[in-house]
């Protein structure tokens, strides 16, 4: 008998196994070009910490209540927490699961059954230790496990893992652009106070003006139509003021926001930003991207999940082999529960099944399972090259604007001597007052350009910084 049970249970493997599909290997993905095109020095700025890459103390102290404070980096702290429960779900899974339970019954049978008749048949008189009704007391250990024979459960743990260091890494993609965007938007600040201050004093300069023109036409040297041009130039730049102090505020509360506080204000060092140079970037390998980026580690982790979950899937085709055993005490009354061996219960079976009708729809998993595998390898082939063309992007980024800032800077100082000019000229009655106005509208929107192109600097080197990996480590 037991040898015709290994015979069916060796059909019924064969015939489980039978078509099993192939995994779609998924193919190699291009290399990444040997370097950036500058230099093949191997030593990059994103093994900098930030707190040495940012040399502001006001920025370093907002940074610093951002990455305890800010709400998008605590819900991926809490997926980081789910990614781990799951790992030990997944790892207890390969372990038996073992339970400890008791019980108590009472059954009545029917004298006109089967049970009852039998019962009936074995003469039991009054006064014997069968009850009736009959009573039922149990203490048991139950155990099951499953035998990982095909690795389901060790490749479904295993992948698991994968995504738990996943979500690490994607806690680490959410510092990098946390510390990016908190400068970012401090520099933005920064520049949003200096070209207030200089509409300001644009405004005073342009006032000056309009008093000079009211004092000429009064002398008969100047026209009504001077002295409205000069008043509506300076109700514009009052107006420009207004939309700065709004820029402002809006600015203040999105790094409050990312603070994750309330409004207040925000300390800062305005006097010097022209004055600031940007921090030196060397750029290291191409090949370097892999290792500090964490998108790419990441998307990298998810292609490795996927991996195993293929090959979870193909494991649904086989047979699964179960154990269960049990042992413990079982009596019809309690005080018979600690006569032994008599009350000693236990069992042990052995359970092979595979599928054999709903094969379709395991194909489907194991199909999708392929799909998603592939999917994941062309997302991590799409976090690859886009992190060599961002450090490529801001490459020239900086280069244009380091050349863009020197061109703007002696443009804004011919146009500053040229307001003077325009002045002595316009009260010796040499120039005509719209030379001074137009003078004047150039000399602040050079300026202002200044102020903006040296913003750019600046958040060119963040962004260049958080795109080399720097600032999670």
């Amino acid at each position: 008998m037991f040898k015709y049970s290994l015979y069916i249970c060796a059909l019924a493997l064969v015939l489980t196994s039978c078509h099993v599909p192939k995994i779609i290997e998924p193919g190699r993905h291009a290399e990444l070009p040997a370097t950036f095109g500058t230099s093949s020095d191997s030593s990059g700025t994103a093994a900098v910490q930030w707190r040495n890459f940012f040399n502001d103390k006001d920025l370093a102290a907002l940074i610093d209540t951002a990455l305890k404070n800010n709400q998008e980096l605590m819900i991926t702290l809490q997926e980081i927490e789910i990614a781990r429960n799951d790992v030990r779900v997944r790892k207890a899974a390969i372990a038996p699961s073992v339970t400890v339970g008791g019980g108590v019954g009472v059954e009545k049978v029917g004298r006109y059954t089967s049970q009852g008749a039998g019962d009936a048949s074995t003469e039991i008189k009054p006064g014997k230790e069968m009850p009736d009704p009959l009573g039922d007391f149990r203490v048991a250990a139950t155990a099951n496990w499953e035998a990982d024979i095909w690795k389901k459960l060790r490749n479904a743990r295993d992948a698991a893992v994968a995504r738990y260091l996943a979500t690490v890494e994607g806690r680490n993609f959410v510092l990098t652009n946390l510390i990016a965007e908190v400068a970012n938007s401090y520099y933005e600040l920064l520049s949003l106070d200096n070209q207030l201050l200089i509409v300001r004093q644009n405004i005073n300069l342009q006032k000056n003006a309009l008093e000079i023109v009211k004092v000429q036409k009064e002398a008969a040297r100047a026209t009504e139509l001077a002295v409205q041009k000069f008043q509506a130039e300076v109700l514009k730049s009052q107006s420009l003021e207004y939309e700065l102090l709004q820029q402002v505020k809006e600015t203040e509360n999105r790094i409050n926001f990312l603070l994750g506080r309330y409004p207040q204000p925000i300390p800062r060092e305005t006097t010097h930003f022209l004055t600031q140079l940007p921090s030196d970037v060397t750029t290291g390998l191409p090949a370097q991207l892999l290792a500090n980026r964490p998108d790419i580690k990441q998307a990298e982790l998810e292609l490795t999940a996927a991996k195993l979950d293929v090959r979870v899937a193909r494991a649904e085709f086989y047979p699964s082999l179960g154990i269960s055993a049990a042992v413990g005490l079982q009596a019809f009354k309690p005080s018979y529960l600690i006569k032994m061996p008599e009350s000693l219960l236990y069992s042990l079976a052995g359970d092979l099944a595979g599928p054999l009708i709903n094969r379709g729809a395991i194909k489907a998993e194991f199909s999708t399972a392929n799909a998603k595998q592939i999917q994941a390898l062309y997302n991590y082939e799409r976090t690859v090259l886009n992190a060599y063309l961002e450090v490529s992007t801001e490459l020239s980024n900086i280069g244009n604007l380091e050349k863009n800032y020197d061109l703007k800077s002696k443009e804004v100082d011919a146009l500053t001597r040229s307001i003077d000019i325009s002045n002595d000229l316009f009260r010796s009655a040499r120039a005509d007052y719209l030379e001074v106005l137009m003078t004047q509208r150039d000399a602040l929107e050079a300026r202002l350009e200044l102020i903006e192109t040296k913003k750019r600097q600046l958040v060119a080197v963040v962004n260049i910084y958080r795109d080399l990996g720097g600032g999670w480590k």
